[in-house]
């Protein structure tokens, strides 16, 4: 469904991309087809390669080297805990869509395809950025969001990550339900459309309330979060190629929810509302009542995914898989990337093998990217000025 709607002129010359370099072409080539025997000698497909780029100033993927290099690239994203099942990526080419209304309903597509229960990984590759050319894109962070309002009375009701992006969009005519959980519109840019917003529908966006084991009093908290986490603003870079749009989604991590989108003070910021419910002293920090409210709101959020059958880990059992992960690819000979302030879980850090060593942070490629103005977009629903 399109909301009330906002069409603007053609993507601006600032969305522009230089001819792909030949030598990191050559690089992952020589990789992808070195780790698939059954793809051949590389030999032949460099020197169609070669010429590709020569005419055009870029070249297009195999089926073969675009599911391959999209999976490599979640081999190598450095901030990823999850990464044992990086095989088990499901790609879907998504190259011949142009328009937005191809787009949302492969998007759709995209959000059925990962599961409402048990939750698979994966990514939809839509067209590549070409040499001189403006590109389609999505300006959402996540493919799931919920909207976020502050009325005039300085009060925040749902997400206040999204306050500045929910205005940007009911700017454009949309109109949310005003409560906590709303989600938001896609937005979704075409060089020959310009923006539209598009509602997704309710068969896309599984969603978990959170109740807890035995206080029975969270449920009347009325908190519930989606069941699929689906990056949808960062580049994919193979060989040179960069795919601007290309959503990808693995499934939670308890923490990400308990520890952070419910935790944090900028965020849904609900431990004082659950030590208040549990009784706690919260006159002062040494009665660590800030940790046991998080410990509790962590396993409501646990307990409710598993008594939905939806599919989530907690961080110990991921931690342990890393480091299964980290093995793995020691025995294949091949570095792993990883910032230490991502992989160690932000709770019960210390109690985690992750938290006990050192990591390498390394830009290997292919690889995700998260442009500066990607971030602008996503955070302010605006275009990047055109440069002077």
């Amino acid at each position: 469904m399109i909301v009330p709607g906002y069409r603007d002129h053609p993507t601006e010359p600032w969305d522009r991309v230089a001819p792909v370099d030949a030598e990191e072409a050559e690089d992952f080539l020589r990789q992808c087809y070195l780790e698939n025997a059954r793809l051949g000698p590389v030999e032949p497909r460099l020197a169609i390669v070669r010429a590709q780029i020569a005419a055009t100033g870029s070249y297009v993927h195999t089926t073969e080297e675009l599911s391959y290099g999209a999976k490599m690239a979640w081999r190598n994203a450095s901030r990823c805990i999850g990464r044992l099942y990086w095989r088990s990526l499901r790609v879907l080419d998504r190259r011949r869509a142009r328009t937005s209304d191809e787009i949302f309903s492969l998007l759709v597509h995209h959000l059925q395809a990962a599961g409402s229960t048990t939750i698979r990984p994966v990514i939809s590759i839509f067209p590549a950025a070409q040499p001189g050319q403006p590109y389609a894109r999505v300006w959402n962070e996540q493919l799931i969001r919920y909207a976020g309002y502050r009325g005039e009375d300085g009060r925040t009701v749902g997400d206040p990550r999204q306050i500045t992006f929910t205005d940007a969009m009911r700017g454009f005519g949309w109109r949310g339900k005003g409560s906590d959980f709303d989600v938001l519109p896609l937005a979704i840019e075409t060089p020959a459309e310009g923006v539209r917003l598009y509602e997704l529908p309710e068969r896309a966006i599984g969603e978990v309330p959170i109740a807890h084991p035995e206080y029975g009093w969270f449920a009347e908290l009325g908190l519930r979060w989606h069941a699929v986490p689906a990056i949808s603003n960062m580049r994919l870079t193979i060989g040179g190629v960069h795919y601007p749009l290309a959503p990808f989604n693995g499934w939670y991590m308890g923490t990400e929810i308990g520890a952070r989108n419910f935790a944090d003070a900028d965020r849904y910021n609900m431990l004082p509302v659950v030590a208040e419910r549990m009784g706690l002293d919260t006159s002062r920090e040494s009665t660590l009542w800030r940790d046991r409210a998080l410990v509790e709101l962590n396993r409501a959020v646990l307990w409710s995914f598993e008594r939905a059958g939806v599919k989530m880990s907690d961080h110990h059992t991921e931690s342990q898989r890393f480091m299964a992960h980290l093995r793995n690819e020691e025995k294949a000979g091949r570095p792993v990337p990883a910032d230490w302030t991502w992989i160690v879980p932000p709770m019960s850090g210390g109690l985690t093998p992750v938290f006990h060593r050192y990591y390498d942070e390394l830009d290997l490629r292919p690889a995700f990217y998260l442009d500066e103005e990607a971030i602008r977009v996503a955070r302010d629903g605006t275009r990047c000025p055109h440069p002077h």
